[in-house]
């Protein structure tokens, strides 16, 4: 029905303008353009001599003429293709609400925006991924591919694949498409649903779009980013498969993932295993390219660290002249980061990468209500102390504010977190 009575406004629109056309042409010519125009030069004439006097009449005919023949012009041309125009966006894309020159401007201004990269993995990387698409549509996210467990782990078994779930959650963070299609991405199947039960439909649809890439990852990743039309790219830190492996401070070794998380052990050291992985060109481009980089926030073992493990991408964030900046985890996590203060999550980074590569860190200073800190602390979670002296101390430039957005969970505001990389851009 909308798209109907769009089409006809557009059609009415063009045939008003076409008609104040033809008869400005007609009466500024004094001469019929068309077979049959000259009874309209006549009438219109005719009809003007009842109020104008006869020495005056030729004048004020092709005055009349002139200001028809320009507001004719107008009105073809510019409401009457504007309308047609809306009409034809509206049928290719009915999702769009805004004014299409909003759009438009909004889009190229984003196009415009800041090479931005941003690194981890998990909830806390499309956390953070929300607030800055609303900053940049340049933005290159590099997602770990170390998860073994879920939905994830069962597709490395079946299919041999790469884990789809980080990177899925990435891609709905930066989708631009209908909330429709982003919550069928996210979709989890139930318990009760045989073998599909615990697989997230996105996951299963990127392992399709494998197959029909004929096994190439990469192509995969880039076809359901058109699905969601996302804003900016998402890039696995490498293309190889890839293992945890942690050494525990009671000397004990543990490999993969979800077996480091439930040991619940303190970590000194994690390693990937192969160690000798190949880094993903796109990655160490967009590492070089970049305006500013955000390290984190997520789980610091397990998806941070193991994306600076990978050769080369170190060497990276050490020779770019971007901005860097690390942000601080808002909770601890169980069996990784147990009662860890910020400065903590800063040493373990330092301790196992042997470099500084980033220059700034986003701590938190909020306190959530005693209701959801009561919640996280049935389950060993505990808020990050923001012990700044050690982070100065270490030759770090702390940035601390309220970043917390308290919904059912305590973490970051992404638009908060983006809102303040931006002024660093500044």
């Amino acid at each position: 029905m909308a798209a109907t009575a769009g089409l006809l406004k557009a059609g009415l629109f063009g045939l008003t303008g076409l008609v104040l056309l033809l008869v400005g042409a007609v009466l500024t010519f004094r001469a019929p353009l068309v077979l049959g125009l000259d009874g309209l030069y006549v009438a219109s004439r005719g009809l003007m001599g009842e109020f104008i006097p006869k020495k005056a009449l030729d004048d004020a005919v092709w005055a009349t003429g002139g200001v028809l023949l320009f507001l004719g012009m107008y009105v073809f041309v510019v409401p009457g293709l504007r309308a047609g125009f809306r009409h034809l966006i509206e049928t290719i894309a009915p999702g769009t609400k805004a004014g299409i020159v909003d759009v438009y401007r909004q889009r190229q201004t984003l196009a415009q925006g800041p090479r931005i990269v941003a690194i981890g993995g998990g909830t806390g990387l499309s956390t953070i991924l929300r607030g800055l698409k609303a900053k940049s549509s340049n933005i290159t996210a590099i997602v770990t591919v170390s998860d073994d467990g879920g939905s994830s782990g069962r597709l490395i078994k079946d299919k041999g694949m790469i884990p789809p779930g980080d990177i899925r959650n990435c891609l709905v963070a930066l989708a631009d498409a209908e909330k429709s299609m982003t919550d069928l991405f996210q979709h989890r199947f139930k318990d009760d649903s045989g073998s599909l039960s615990g697989h997230a439909l996105g996951n299963l649809l990127i392992a399709a779009l494998v197959d029909q890439s004929r096994g190439d990852f990469e192509k995969a990743v880039e076809r359901a980013s058109d699905v969601l039309n996302i804003r900016g790219r998402v890039v696995p830190s490498t293309l190889d498969r890839v293992r945890l492996r942690a050494l525990l401070d009671s000397g004990a070794e543990i490999c993969g993932e979800t077996a480091i998380v439930e040991a619940r052990g303190k970590i000194r050291r994690i390693f990937l295993d192969p160690a000798n992985v190949t880094p993903h060109h796109a990655a160490l481009e967009a590492i070089a390219d970049a305006d500013v980089i955000c390290i984190g926030p997520g789980s610091v073992f397990t998806s941070i660290i193991p994306n600076l493990l990978v050769p080369g991408v170190t060497q990276a964030l050490k020779e770019t002249q971007a901005v860097k900046v690390y942000i601080c985890n808002v909770m601890t996590q169980p069996g990784e980061s147990d009662s860890f203060t910020a400065s903590e999550h800063v040493s373990a980074i330092l301790t196992n990468t042997e470099s500084r590569i980033f220059d700034y860190v986003l701590v938190n200073n909020g306190i959530p209500s005693e209701i959801a800190l009561s919640k996280y602390r049935e389950s060993g979670q505990f808020l990050v102390e923001a012990d700044l002296d050690r982070i100065r101390g270490a030759g770090f430039r702390p940035i601390v504010r309220d970043f917390t957005s308290e919904t059912d969970f305590v973490r970051h505001d992404s638009f908060k977190v983006a809102e303040c990389i931006m002024g660093l851009l500044r």
